[in-house]
C-alpha cells in the first residue's frame, strides 16, 4: 500500500502530464511477459521480431519478475506535451549514481547485461530505449497519444462533475481518495506514506498498467500512473480506405496508404494498424515504390515506408524532404 498524504495547497497541485519514456517504460513489461497483456499481442510480436537481439537483452533485463521497472525509465512529466527526444536526451546524462541506485531498487541481483563500469551500463540502455522507441512506437505514438490525451480530458470533465473523489474513485479500483490521502493498493508488499506538501500530485495515464503503478523509490516526485479508459480499442482496426479523385486514380485502399504514410512506418505495423495481412499490404507497397509514389529506408531489422515527394504532391500535401529516404 502506498499513501500520498495531500495538504491544502497539494489538492490544489493536483495535475495530469503525459510520457512518452514513461510509456515506452511500462511496456517493457509486456515485451517481457506478452501473456500479461493479450491486448498488444500482436504489437508486441511486431516489436520483438524488428528489435536486434543484444537490444531486446537489455529492454527485457530492465523489468523484474515483479513487472517492477527502474524509476529513470517513468519519469514523472511537468507537461502534457513532454517530447520523447528531450527525455532521451536527460536520460542520457543521467546522474550515474541515480543510474545504479534506481536500478538496484528493481533487482535484487543485477542481470549481466546490465553489470560494469555505470557508464558503460547508462549508454546501453539509452541506445536500447533509443532504437526501441524508433521500432516500437515512432509510427504509433500519434495514435497512443490521442488515447491519453483523450483520457485527461475526461478525467478534467469528471472533476467539474463530481469533484476529485469522484474522479479518483474511477481512475481504478486500486486508487481510493479520502479527502486527504490518495491509496494505492498495490502488489508491492510494502507500506509506503509520503506527505506530498509542496510537490503537488502527478496523475498520468498509461497503457500499460493494469492497475494501477507508483515510482518504485520515493525520491521523484509524486506520481500515480492509471490505466487509460478506451486501451482495448488502440489496436482495433482503422479504414484505409481513401475516397475522392485520387481514389479514382490509385483505388481506395492504396489512396488510403499514400495518406497514412505521411508518417514512416514498417509494412507489419500497417497490417496490425488496419487488420489486413502483411503479404496484401506488402503487395500495395511494393507497387507504389515502384511507381515512385513512396520512399523506404531500412531501419534496424524494419523497412519503413514514407511517401515520396512526388507523393505528397499527389496527395495534395506540401513539398517534403527526403531526407534519407531514398
Amino acid at each position: 500500500m502506498l499513501q500520498y498524504r495531500l495538504s491544502d495547497s497539494a489538492l490544489s497541485e493536483i495535475r495530469f502530464g503525459l510520457s512518452p519514456l514513461n510509456e515506452a517504460g511500462l511496456s517493457l513489461r509486456a515485451v517481457r511477459d506478452p501473456a500479461l497483456y493479450p491486448a498488444h499481442l500482436r504489437w508486441v510480436q511486431r516489436v520483438v521480431d524488428d528489435l536486434p537481439s543484444p537490444e531486446l537483452e537489455v529492454l527485457r533485463a530492465l523489468v523484474d519478475d515483479r513487472s517492477w521497472v527502474p524509476d529513470f525509465l517513468n519519469p514523472v512529466p511537468t507537461t502534457p506535451l513532454t517530447r520523447f527526444d528531450d527525455e532521451l536526451a536527460a536520460l542520457a546524462q543521467i546522474d550515474l549514481g541515480r543510474l545504479d541506485h534506481d536500478l538496484d531498487a528493481v533487482h535484487d541481483v543485477r542481470p549481466a547485461v546490465l553489470t560494469g563500469p555505470a557508464a558503460d551500463v547508462r549508454q546501453r540502455v539509452v541506445d536500447a530505449v533509443g532504437l526501441y522507441w524508433g521500432v516500437s512506437f515512432r509510427s504509433t505514438w500519434t495514435r497512443m497519444r490521442t488515447l491519453l490525451e483523450a483520457d485527461v480530458v475526461f478525467r478534467g470533465r469528471e472533476i467539474g462533475r463530481s469533484g476529485l473523489a469522484g474522479m479518483f474513485a474511477g481512475l481504478a479500483p486500486a486508487v481510493s481518495f479520502d479527502g486527504r490521502t490518495v491509496s494505492i493498493a498495490l502488489r508491492d508488499p510494502r507500506t509506503r506514506t509520503v506527505d506530498v506538501a509542496g510537490a503537488g500530485l502527478t496523475l498520468i495515464p498509461s497503457l500499460f498498467t493494469q492497475r494501477a503503478s507508483s515510482p518504485v523509490t520515493d525520491d521523484d516526485r509524486p506520481s500515480v500512473i492509471y490505466p487509460v479508459r478506451g486501451a482495448a480499442t488502440l489496436w482495433d482496426p482503422a479504414p484505409v480506405r481513401g475516397s475522392g479523385a485520387l481514389a479514382d486514380l490509385l483505388g481506395a485502399t492504396r489512396a488510403g496508404l499514400l495518406d497514412a504514410l505521411h508518417e514512416p512506418a514498417s509494412s507489419s505495423e500497417l497490417a496490425t494498424r488496419y487488420g489486413v495481412s502483411p503479404s496484401a499490404v506488402n503487395q500495395h507497397l511494393r507497387v507504389m515504390h515502384d511507381t515512385g509514389l513512396l520512399t523506404r529506408a531500412r531501419h534496424g531489422r524494419s523497412v519503413l515506408y514514407r511517401t515520396s515527394e512526388l507523393g505528397e504532391q499527389l496527395a495534395g500535401r506540401s513539398d517534403l524532404s527526403a531526407g534519407p529516404w531514398s
